[in-house]
């Protein structure tokens, strides 16, 4: 039998070193651990026959022979087999992953219920899918990314076509801003500024301007008192309806007679709104009724059939609410009446605030629209480009709250006069108050 000593930074590389240098028979006789690995002595007898002994050593060699060899199991203190390739097989299924108690290896198909302690093992499926979600992440922020820069580069883009535009023609960007800022939409301030001449210097070029938006807008000159019939003012609420409702009839009672002006109210849900029209009816000397739905509407309008003018006033509603619907189907039940339709709006609302309004009014056949509120304007830019854009004529302004006065009949005119003026008042730059304080805060 033959003794060798084996080194190994670890058991495994020792036990290998032995496997292949002596075989898988080798028989371990000692392990001892160091800092920097394993020192492993085994035997084994594939060697020849020493050579024999003399009579002093053949005692001790007799009694090392009869002594039992310690076994691997004893020695490393395990139960396991004693052979060399069976430890080998041990010890690389140990490399194998770690089996905790209660978690399914990710190689085994059968299910296998998970402790509360237990460590999760992700499987491969899991570890694929959570991959996937990483990528698409990883994607969808890459497509945020692109669309924002090109949403950046669009913006440059137009800015550089913005200034070649106003390098070749500084009039016509000047004149531009200036319409802008007057309230006029960005659309319809470039469609007129295309017709400014060349040649004119720029106090010719914005009068030309302003007489080519006055030949745009369309008016009409005391249309609803200037002819019999039913009239019906519709509008979201508090643009006025009910007391431009009172002026017209005021009006037409002075012009006609009392007895030739007739009120019908719609307006079933706003709190006082009879009572309302009701005591301007009899401070005018007119008849004033209710309606509550679209069947007692028509009795009153044959009951008022031989009246010059009948005025209904309608309940407000805004453009986003439903029960706007459910009025204009009752205008359009009564259309056998030939009822005329004028939509009522506030002169100082926002571009889009008007646009919408126009766009859900006319549902039904608008023949024109009453602007109110105008004593409260700073700007008159946007009812000018709302009313240019959808052909939509102007009938009546409205600029106070006096029964009967304030109250005329539009003017184109009067309109793109007024609008110059608010905007030389209110528009221009070196007229807006300067805040030292402002000022100070930005240094």
């Amino acid at each position: 039998m033959k003794i060798k000593r084996f080194y190994g930074k670890d058991m495994r590389d020792a036990l290998k070193q032995v496997k292949d240098e002596l075989g898988g028979d080798a028989v371990i006789m000692s392990n001892k651990k160091y800092a920097d690995g394993i020192e492993i002595m085994a035997a084994y007898d594939n060697e020849p026959d020493a050579p024999l002994l003399t009579e002093k050593e053949a005692p001790k060699v007799q009694a090392n022979l009869s002594r039992k060899t310690p076994t691997l199991s004893e020695i490393i203190g395990d139960t396991g087999p004693d052979s060399l390739k069976a430890l080998l097989e041990k010890q690389s299924q140990a490399a194998s992953p770690l089996k905790i108690k209660g978690v399914k290896p990710a190689y085994k198909a059968q299910p296998q219920a998970y402790s509360d302690n237990a460590i999760a093992v992700p499987s491969p499926e899991s570890s694929d899918s959570q991959q996937n979600t990483q990528q698409q992440d990883a994607f969808k922020e890459m497509r945020q990314e692109l669309s924002s820069l090109r949403h950046i580069l669009q913006f440059q883009v137009s800015g550089l076509i913005e200034q070649e535009k106003n390098r070749k023609h500084p009039l016509h960007g000047y004149l531009l801003q200036r319409l802008q800022q007057m309230g006029i939409s960005d659309a319809l301030a470039e469609e007129v500024v295309s017709y400014a001449p060349e040649a004119a210097d720029e106090r010719q070029s914005w009068l030309f301007l302003l007489k080519l938006l006055a030949n745009r807008l369309q008016t009409k000159h005391d249309d609803i008192l200037s002819q019999p019939g039913v009239v019906a003012l519709m509008g979201p609420t508090g643009t006025g309806k009910t007391t431009t409702i009172a002026k017209l009839a005021a009006q037409a009672a002075h012009k006609f007679g009392v007895e030739q002006v007739a009120i019908i109210t719609l307006d079933n849900y706003r709190i006082g709104a009879y009572e309302q029209i009701a005591t301007y009816g009899k401070i005018i000397g007119c008849s004033v009724k209710q309606a509550q739905n679209s069947n007692e509407l028509s009795d009153l309008l044959y009951q008022f059939r031989n009246k010059r003018l009948v005025l209904v006033d309608t309940a407000g509603f805004s453009q986003k609410d439903a029960r706007l619907i459910k009025q204009l189907n009752t205008m359009r039940q009564n259309s056998c009446a030939n009822i005329k339709h004028y939509l009522v709006m506030q002169a100082n609302c926002q571009y889009r605030v008007m646009q919408q309004t126009v766009n859900e009014y006319r549902q039904i056949s608008l023949q024109g629209c009453i602007l109110t509120k105008l004593d409260e304007c700073y700007s008159l830019g946007e009812a000018i480009s709302v009313a240019i854009e959808n052909k939509l004529q102007i009938c009546y302004l409205a600029d106070g709250q006096r029964v009967p006065e304030d109250l005329q009949s539009a003017s184109t005119k009067f309109l793109i006069t007024s609008a110059a003026k608010l905007y030389k008042k209110f528009g221009l730059i070196h007229n807006a108050p300067n805040h030292i304080n402002n000022a100070a805060v930005a240094v």
